[in-house]
């Protein structure tokens, strides 16, 4: 039981950072919380956080955002689908390493997400739509030292 808790409120807080008011030019390079937790999580125990947690904590953040139902989660999905394909070369690397792996992996989601919102007509005008993807794999050594934290400290397995 404390497994899942501590698993869905680091979710929740992520969701909570993620619609967090912020100044309009800060707010272009928000990090990708959602997945960037996720990712942690599922780099930790894939046995426990896989593609059904990520189809249904994108499903929320769709909600939370008002956008396009099933965005946000394909999104998602598709970002613990290949962090599973890698992450027992990940976890060998150092975090500097794996934030250098974690780049592609955001940036395809943020490719994939910029693809979603222009099928919806709601295109960004720039290439700034993938500072999101740079910004959070600039942040996975700290994330992920601190999901790791929370992991030893509450006996997560």
């Amino acid at each position: 039981m404390q497994t899942s808790l501590a698993i869905i409120l680091s979710i929740v807080v992520a969701l909570l950072l993620s619609v967090m008011p912020l100044p309009e030019p800060v707010s272009l390079a928000r990090p990708m919380w959602l997945a960037l937790v996720l990712s942690c999580w599922v780099m930790a125990l894939p046995h426990r956080v896989g593609l059904l947690t990520a189809w249904l904590a994108g499903l929320l953040s769709d909600v939370l955002f008002g956008q396009l139902f099933g965005q946000n989660a394909l999104v998602m999905t598709l970002v613990v689908w290949m962090v599973l394909l890698l992450y027992q070369r990940i976890r060998r690397f150092p975090l500097w390493q794996q934030s250098l792996v974690m780049l592609p992996v955001f940036g395809i989601a943020q490719m994939v997400a910029l693809w979603l919102n222009s099928l919806s007509g709601n295109r960004p005008p720039t290439l700034l739509f993938l500072l999101p993807a740079v910004v959070s794999a600039v942040l996975w050594p700290w994330v992920f030292s601190l999901l790791r934290g929370v992991r030893r400290r509450f006996h997560v397995n």
